[in-house]
């Protein structure tokens, strides 16, 4: 069973290769166990999900149990008793979780709606890393600290923060011995993987999960059917058959686009596009992108009616010549002699509950003749 507490300050120190020893500070208590076991525990009510694969939130008496990729939580109450004979696998968590060094800036955008803002208080992100308004303010406002980035935190500071979770991003399981060493310091390590949702309505439920966490159930419950509301005339439309490339152009001057089974692809899909690549065949793993030789991008998108590029990873563009100057084949594409090209904004990844807004964004390109860009979210117009 793991009971998350701090470990003394001078182990923390040489840990982190300080060179100093400081006076031990006086060990935590034992968390209480209660009269009621965890195999009495009775989890008959889960949250309903609509979308969403990766979690499940599962209550009984009073205890909330997150499970995730196989991993699980469970939410004690302050004034609440630990469960006897709780398995070792079972993180616990004291509800409401403060102090949160937040590293999946996806799940930022959920804090924010559901006015949580204030338990991240750590940040693996520096401020001008943040298209989060929110969370560039606070960092300048010195509410939100950076505390190093997912392969280099900051455990002295992390520490001594008193923090109460590392919300990481899958990018932590590339250095599994940073986890280890976060959980060697008492603090329980949460791995999102929201990403990982091949619906796009499933990444935005993923508010669901952090409502769960924050005590903020009915909070989120209510953004999330807002957001269907909203787009329920564009869902139950029919397809336009209009064809979709969405695409970066990498450094070595291939085309990385997104495999059919993309929450990016059936966003184009359920905004009444057809993507471009929906038969595409690429190597199995974890990956939502792939990059292709030009000469293939080049014969599957040449006569795409749309194409949008994708400029989270590389520069935003304003006009078309700007494409046109990353690979000259695209010059003959159908969509750049049309005009009819478009770039996303940088803050579209990291405000993952804007995927609403994203698909109604590509629903009025593909519908409208001359959509504004005043009236859209993340995409504007090259010219």
């Amino acid at each position: 069973m793991k009971f998350w507490r701090f470990f003394p300050f001078f182990l923390l120190l040489a840990l982190c290769a300080c060179g100093q020893q400081d006076a031990a500070s006086p060990e935590q208590p034992e968390p209480e166990e209660c009269a009621l076991s965890w195999d009495a525990l009775a989890w008959g009510s889960p949250m309903e999900l609509d979308y969403a694969q990766q979690f499940a939130v599962d209550y009984a008496q009073g205890y909330t149990r997150l499970t995730i990729d196989g991993s699980v939580y469970l939410l004690v109450p302050q004034d609440a008793g630990i469960p006897a004979g709780l398995p070792e696998e079972v993180t616990v968590l004291r509800s409401p979780v403060q102090n949160i060094y937040m590293q999946a800036t996806a799940a930022m955008d959920s804090f924010v709606q559901l006015d949580a803002l204030d338990a991240v208080t750590l940040s693996g992100t520096k401020a001008d890393g943040w298209y989060i308004p929110e969370a560039r303010r606070a960092m300048e406002e010195g509410r939100l600290t950076y505390a190093g980035k997912y392969s280099a935190p900051d455990y002295e500071l992390i520490v001594s923060q008193n923090c109460g979770l590392a919300l990481e991003s899958t990018m932590i399981l590339h250095n599994p011995e940073v986890k280890e060493q976060l959980e060697r310091f008492g603090i329980p390590v949460l791995v999102e993987r929201s990403s990982y949702e091949s619906h796009p309505l499933g990444r935005m439920e993923w508010i669901k999960l952090y409502g769960a966490l924050m005590g903020k159930e009915a909070e989120a419950e209510a953004f999330f059917d807002s957001q269907l509301a909203r787009l329920a005339p564009v869902l139950e439309q029919e397809s336009t058959g209009k064809t979709v490339a969405f695409f970066y152009i990498t450094s070595n001057g291939m085309a990385s686009v997104r495999k059919p089974g993309d929450y990016i692809s059936k966003a184009i899909e359920l905004a009444g596009g057809v993507y471009v690549f929906h038969g595409l065949a690429g190597e199995e793993n974890a990956l939502s992108t792939m990059n292709m030789q030009m000469e293939s991008f080049y014969s599957g998108a040449k006569d795409a009616d749309i194409l949008i590029y994708n400029s989270a990873i590389d520069a935003n563009l304003t006009e078309i010549a700007e494409l046109v100057a990353k690979s000259e084949p695209l010059a003959d594409f159908k969509a750049v002699q049309e005009g009819n090209v478009w770039c996303t904004g940088k803050s579209m990844f990291q405000e993952a509950l804007g995927v609403g807004d994203m698909i109604l964004d590509i629903n009025a390109i593909l519908t409208q003749e001359n959509p504004s860009d005043e009236d859209l979210n993340y995409l504007h117009r090259l010219t």
